[in-house]
């Protein structure tokens, strides 16, 4: 099996910074991707950032500039490096990783449990 666990929510005030990290354990053979999500009360899930293995990452433009998205393939984890962060950031994120268990196998899609990021004003 496979899980993703995430860490690093909490609250903070607008203009701060926060970190998040999103490791993969269990049977992993190959992460084509990585990335986040979030989702604010009433709205959407959107798609925040992601880093395709080998290819540059992709930002939503409403963090364009603010977040990065680094990643540690020796550990299997993905951050979400967030800066000048606004009230409007405030909501549930969540990773999600494209990891094939086995050379042959499909790849399948993984979700961290999410946790809560909270930008006061």
């Amino acid at each position: 099996q496979v899980q993703l666990v995430e860490s690093g929510g909490g609250l903070v005030q607008a203009g701060g910074s926060l970190r998040l990290s999103c490791a993969a354990s269990g049977s992993i053979f190959s992460i084509n991707a990585m990335g986040w999500y979030r989702q604010a009360p009433g709205k959407q899930r959107e798609l925040v950032a992601a880093l395709v293995s080998g290819g540059s990452p992709n930002y939503a433009d409403s963090v364009k500039g603010r977040f990065t998205i680094p990643r540690d393939n020796a550990r299997n984890t993905v951050y979400l490096q967030m800066n000048s962060l606004k009230p409007e950031d405030t909501a549930v994120y969540y990773c999600y990783a494209a990891i094939r268990q086995r050379p042959i196998a499909p790849e399948t899609q993984y979700w961290g449990q999410g946790t809560q990021v909270t930008v006061s004003s």
